[in-house]
């Protein structure tokens, strides 16, 4: 057999192997919806069989095996989350942490990976502060574990990832396992509610076209669908076949994330699509550039017919969601939802506290002790500068300039822009609710590397 004909094979297998993985997803889907109690059994499942996989895998391939159960935790969460799957509602932050710790063990971490060291040290002054200040009748522990495990499980990422070496290939299939039970949880959504106009009330976000959970989740979590299946569509269609194919998932989960009337993770999935492909133009040569040209007209066509097709199916409500307007056209007062509002009492938080803050979920339990009611902030940045103060400034320091410092000696990650904006612009809309954005920051940090074709020599015969 030829070499071609081995790369056909090969190829063939690959097609097979992914298109094998989204039907068994689509299985789990269907189990989940008819059979309740399968969702635990199979959160339960994932647990162990990542933790197999890396457990199993030789030293040097652990980073991968670690990155690939991460990924599949943080497409999995909320789909967990909302069909009672997770035994505790913040289990997909402490599974990924668990995970890191593990590949920390077998694989330690980089040498100049010490900032972000720093960055969990800063972060311990909050406890103390909340131990004095809101006290153990608050349910310490609990207040605390909750506002910290997001940027517990950023810090121990980051720490771990921050230059591991991993080919562009493998990374590819790390973000093909982010993808999968994110295309599940799409199809749960198609079962739980079918008909998006029978739901429609006006233009808020729709809890039951988001499987009766948080909308602002579910979004956030299909946009990270929307880019995944994007760069599997440029990166990892080379046939008409899986062109078609990854471009119906992607339409299908575009929409469905569309009509959550959640604005902030389609958004973000925008952002990081047109940072990945600025990028992915900008590296390749002129004729992969005439691909990605051709690509992006099929992909521009796709956005147009989904956004058509979404609001015929909410009789034009998604537009007046998307200006800003109710119902009957006329505009909202606050483009926010009342984001600002908690923004700017965070920020009241830290002028009063500037030097230790409030503590670590005091900001919540002041507005709650000051009868604004029980709410979280939205904002990441602003509940930082609340709680941690003058540390706060250090640790947004570090989160910022740090990836930029590296990117600078390093620009081999093509995705780097994508997965800081996704962290960015989630941790502003979302703050730190999901696994997601911990741990897709940790991703730019990755010194991504591209094998060279090996250089085939023609043997030459000397003739007596």
């Amino acid at each position: 057999m030829g070499l071609s004909g081995i790369r056909h094979n090969v190829n063939q297998n690959n097609q097979d192997h992914y298109l094998s993985l989204i039907a068994l997803h689509g299985v789990f889907a269907l189990l989940i919806y008819f059979v309740p109690i399968f969702s635990k059994l199979y959160f339960l499942g994932v647990i162990l069989y990542f933790f197999y996989r890396i457990i199993a895998a030789q030293d040097i391939n652990k980073p991968k095996q670690v990155m690939i159960a991460c990924c599949y935790i943080v497409g999995s969460e909320v789909l967990f989350r909302m069909t009672g799957g997770t035994f505790f509602y913040e289990a997909a932050k402490y599974l990924v942490i668990l995970y890191i710790l593990t590949g920390l063990f077998y694989n330690g971490i980089s040498g100049t990976a010490y900032s972000y060291f720093i960055y969990l040290v800063l972060l311990v002054p909050s406890i103390i502060v909340a131990y004095v200040e809101i006290g153990y009748d608050s349910n310490l522990r609990t207040n605390v574990a909750f506002v910290l495990s997001g940027p517990v499980c950023l810090g121990l990422s980051a720490l771990y990832l921050f230059d591991k070496k991993i080919k562009v290939a493998d990374l590819l299939d790390v973000i093909k396992y982010l993808s999968l039970p994110i295309i599940s949880m799409t199809i749960y959504l198609f079962l739980y509610n079918p008909s998006i106009k029978d739901t429609l009330r006006g233009t808020q976000s729709n809890f039951a076209a988001s499987g009766g959970f948080g909308p602002n989740q579910v979004a956030t979590i299909l946009g990270l669908g929307m880019f995944a299946l994007t760069v599997r569509l440029f990166m990892k269609s080379p046939n008409l076949f899986l062109k078609v194919f990854n471009i119906i998932l992607l339409g299908i989960i575009s929409y469905r994330g569309i009509v959550t009337f959640s604005r902030g993770g389609i958004l973000t999935a925008i952002v990081m699509i047109a940072a990945f492909l600025y990028l992915l133009y900008k590296k390749s040569s002129g004729r992969q550039k005439g691909r990605i040209v051709y690509s992006f007209f099929l992909l521009s066509i796709l956005g147009v017919s989904v956004w058509v097709f979404s609001s015929s199916q909410t009789g034009g409500l998604i537009d007046k969601r998307y200006a800003n307007q109710d119902k009957l056209g006329r505009g909202k007062e606050d483009l926010s939802t009342g984001r600002v509002d908690l923004f700017l009492d965070d920020l009241q938080g830290f002028i009063d506290n500037p030097f230790l803050g409030v503590g670590a979920n005091g900001a919540k339990e002041l507005r709650l002790k000051n009868g604004f009611g029980l709410k979280a902030s939205h904002n990441e940045v602003s509940r930082l500068l609340s709680e941690h103060g003058l540390f706060a400034i250090i640790i947004l320091f570090i989160l910022i300039v740090k990836p930029f410092l590296y990117r600078h000696t390093n620009k081999g990650n093509v995705f780097f822009f994508a997965f800081l904006g996704f962290w960015f612009a989630t941790i502003n809309h979302s703050a730190m609710r999901i696994s997601a954005s911990a741990f897709i920051y940790a991703l730019a940090l990755l010194n991504v590397y591209y094998e060279k074709r090996p250089i085939r020599r023609k043997r030459i015969i000397q003739k007596r």
